[in-house]
């Protein structure tokens, strides 16, 4: 590929290997990255989880969600096998949806140092009502920051439909 550097590779340890290792506790330190090879563009990488498992952290009871994460990448982006096992390793992890949904923003924030980026959680309904947390985050100083905000003010104007969820 052009302008790759083979180097920024040998750091996909990932990415192609037979031996996959599933952890069942929460693993931050799975996740992997690689060089953006347009940092000189702002684009958005969209990632959809649908099948998101999380435990409760009082009654131990499952949680199932649909995960969405998108951001702005600046130097570096998290690879995609790395980002599936860590957000498997979230299936005995108790916390509730809300902690769960920032967890997630905050590590790939330490990770990556991105543009841009925001997390939302779409549960799936138990015991009558739905929880679907959303936090983001911009470059404090940038215009992604003020994107934040706007983001931030505007989420979610629409009412629930079925067909949505």
């Amino acid at each position: 590929m052009a302008g790759r550097k083979d180097g920024d590779l040998q750091n996909i340890t990932l990415l192609g290997n037979q031996n996959t290792k599933y952890s069942f506790d929460y693993t931050p330190e799975v996740l992997e990255t690689f060089d953006n090879q347009h940092p000189n563009r702002d684009y958005f990488v969209k990632f959809n989880c649908p099948e998101f498992t999380t435990l409760c952290p009082k009654t131990g009871q499952p949680d199932f969600g649909t995960v969405y994460i998108r951001y702005i990448p600046d130097e570096r982006m998290v690879e995609s096998k790395s980002l599936k096992l860590y957000l498997f390793s979230f299936r005995n992890h108790g916390d509730f949806h809300e902690d769960s949904m920032n967890i997630i923003m905050n590590d790939l924030i330490d990770l990556m140092n991105p543009r841009y980026i925001e997390v939302w959680g779409k549960f799936t309904p138990r015991g009558g009502i739905s929880i679907d947390p959303y936090c983001n985050y911009g470059k404090p100083g940038t215009k992604y920051e003020q994107m934040a905000d706007h983001r931030m003010m505007n989420h979610d104007m629409y009412p629930e439909k079925i067909d949505n969820r």
